[in-house]
């Protein structure tokens, strides 16, 4: 909208007339304003409020501010403990996390599961709201790694394709499970199962992975996934989950 239809429009509402509005206001508004009129909107995954059970304790740290003023705000680390073990991930300065006090049952007198409320201090900046449903969401998932675990199932499609779970020798992998993969190649692939993760293989074509982190579970899981993709034509490689894969038709010449 140009100045000179904004000046037209507050004549007609007899605006014009008033001391508070004058012509340099009226081309400063017109100059600066945005394409959108809307107020940012609030994350609705990060305005969630995050249920924390009674067997779960949230520990926020927060690091002493730094000495000079011109640096970052260093970031926080939360860590989640549960009957499972415990999570650590670290969170930017600008969030906030208020537990609030849990609720006692009235007939044991015990704790009962909270709440837990996340907020950002300007929900004008972009880099903020991205962050406040992350955090949210990295946040749940550690909660329910700690009280039930995230498991991942492989799937082996394809003739000779299967998986062992064996103990780990040498001078680096003592102590440890490798899993043994055999994908058709000349020679089988030995994977160390990472820290935290627990690896066992119920029949030859399955492998399940279980743990309290799930990035690290997933991440093991894609890895192995890499050594055979899933190929569409004849429908072989390897399937995470629920992972599917729709065939081609051949090509004929």
């Amino acid at each position: 909208m140009s100045a000179t239809t904004l000046r037209t429009r507050l004549s007609r509402l007899s605006l014009l007339d008033t001391p508070s509005i004058c012509r340099q206001c009226l081309t400063k508004t017109a100059t600066t304003r945005q394409f959108s009129t809307t107020n940012p909107l609030a994350s609705k995954v990060g305005s969630a409020p995050l249920i924390i059970p009674s067997t779960v304790k949230l520990s926020i740290f927060t690091p002493p501010p730094p000495r000079h003023t011109t640096r970052t705000l260093p970031s926080r680390t939360v860590t989640v403990e549960g009957p499972l073990g415990q999570v650590t991930i670290p969170i930017p300065h600008f969030l906030n996390i208020n537990i609030a006090e849990p609720p006692k049952d009235a007939a044991s007198g015990e704790a009962t599961s909270s709440k837990a409320v996340i907020t950002i201090n300007d929900t004008t900046i972009k880099p903020q709201r991205q962050m406040w449903g992350t955090v949210r969401a990295l946040l749940a998932n550690n909660i329910l790694g700690v009280t039930e675990g995230h498991a991942a199932l492989i799937r082996f499609v394809g003739v000779g394709y299967r998986a062992m779970v064996l103990d780990g020798s040498g001078r680096f992998n003592k102590g440890k499970k490798i899993v043994n993969l055999k994908l058709g190649y000349s020679h089988p692939i030995m994977l160390p199962v990472p820290d935290g993760v627990t690896a066992s293989a119920p029949v030859p074509t399955r492998l399940l992975l279980e743990g309290i982190n799930k990035e690290v579970v997933n991440s093991f899981a894609a890895e192995i996934r890499r050594w055979r993709i899933p190929e569409p034509y004849k429908g072989k490689g390897i399937f995470v989950n629920d992972e599917t894969i729709k065939l081609k038709a051949k090509k004929i010449k």
